[in-house]
């Protein structure tokens, strides 16, 4: 992922989730909040209601993949800190890579996250 780091310190999940902007689509609750560095910041929290490691393992797949295809197929704004929490009552079976990315598409336009509308 180009110009992206992951988050990994429970301190950075609760900042973000706390002061960020919601946004809810139908598989992912997202949480944005702008920061004051030159690339963006990405974090993945999948809950144990979902399945064992395999099936948690394959949404954060989707999700990484997906991200990597629109902030190459879209010019995304650099800036912002960035976390997906699965929602627990979103169906395993019902997801794909497309819905997945489709979902994201469609917050990120809500978001105004992209320098050329959409």
């Amino acid at each position: 992922m180009i110009n992206t780091i992951t988050i990994k310190s429970p301190f950075e999940f609760q900042k973000v989730i706390n002061k960020g902007q919601w946004y809810g689509s139908n598989f992912f609750s997202i949480y944005i909040l702008p920061n004051k560095e030159k690339y963006n910041k990405i974090g993945l929290g999948i809950g144990k209601k979902v399945g064992k490691a395999n099936k948690r393992n394959r949404v954060k797949r989707l999700i990484r993949e997906a991200y990597k295809e629109i902030e190459i197929e879209n010019k995304l704004n650099y800036g912002y800190n960035i976390v997906f929490i699965w929602k627990s009552k979103a169906k395993f079976e019902d997801l794909t890579f497309e819905k997945t990315k489709n979902d994201i598409d469609r917050v990120f336009n809500k978001a105004l996250l992209y320098s050329e509308v959409v």
